[in-house]
């Protein structure tokens, strides 16, 4: 079962806009000397959105044999397209990944039936592990708590990325889930709550900058030891505020810039972290403790 930090990675890409798999490599490297608990290579926080299937394909096969084993590798491969979900999974399908990421299709607004459908076919096609990943803030569409229930019947279908950063929405699913089913919280600022009401992990923006202090917040918080998981929480908050002032990947990427970990690449149609935020940007990961290599 995933479990503890899984750091939505993002992709870096260098001046001429392709994927730079040196930079790759260092991230790689870094989360594994961290303690971070897995990899979501090519989600949202990725920028699967503008890969080509060339370079969706082979950036998550870099990332298998650059990580070596360290740590899992769950591929992002959903799309609003089923059959367009299904041969990318299968194209990545003997790389060595250890499962799949599949988001709720986006924008042509599924009703839960042709979710259910959806998912039992990606399922179905591929012989690997798959977690829903539920984010109706991007998709629009809501994979609610009994289309889970239905789906997680299913022996290849582990479990949920759930970003909705609800508690009751969480227990609503627990309710209609085994206990091996992984409950994910995909929202870095209810980790604490989310795990300590029964989840067993995140999928976490923040953990790409505190990939240490996102580990070990998990671990408190599983182990119930409270006051520290508290302790360490507050002094991850500002940080996540801050990685949520504009789109997701665009001040994660920043910060990593300024950390030395990769260059200024991002595809439009997202654009630099405005300047505005760069301040509270510094004061945040000074707060976590993270340090600057580059003045920016």
């Amino acid at each position: 079962m995933f479990k503890g930090s899984v750091v939505a990675l993002v992709t870096p890409f260098d001046d001429d806009d392709n994927v730079d798999y040196a930079a790759l490599g260092r991230l790689i490297d870094f989360h594994a000397d961290q303690g971070s608990d897995g990899l979501v290579i090519a989600g949202t926080t990725g920028e699967s959105a503008t890969l080509t299937r060339d370079e969706h394909a082979e950036l998550i096969r870099r990332a298998v044999e650059l990580a070596r084993g360290r740590l899992p590798v769950i591929a992002g491969t959903g799309s609003n397209s089923t059959a367009q979900t299904i041969d990318l999974s299968r194209a990545v399908g003997d790389a060595g990944v250890d499962g799949y990421l599949i988001v709720v299709p986006y924008y042509n607004k599924p009703t839960q039936e042709g979710l259910y459908r959806h998912f039992t076919a990606v399922a179905d096609a591929v012989d690997k592990p798959v977690v829903l990943y539920n984010v109706p803030g991007r998709t629009v569409a809501d994979l609610l708590p009994d289309t889970v229930g239905r789906l997680a019947e299913h022996e290849r279908i582990v479990g949920i990325k759930e970003a909705t950063g609800d508690m009751q929405r969480l227990a609503d699913i627990r309710e209609r889930v085994g206990d091996d089913f992984a409950l994910l919280s995909g929202d870095d600022f209810t980790v604490l709550p989310f795990i300590r009401h029964g989840g067993h992990g995140v999928v976490t923006v923040s953990g790409n900058v505190a990939p240490r202090q996102m580990a070990s917040l998990c671990r408190l918080a599983a182990e119930d030891r409270i006051e520290a998981a508290d302790e360490l929480d507050g002094s991850l908050q500002p940080l996540n505020t801050a990685l949520f002032l504009e789109s997701n990947p665009i001040p994660v990427k920043w910060a990593l810039n300024a950390m030395g970990l990769i260059g200024p690449g991002i595809r439009l149609p997202l654009t630099p972290y405005s300047e505005e935020y760069h301040t509270d940007m510094r004061a945040a990961l000074a707060t976590a403790g993270i340090e600057l290599k580059n003045k920016i």
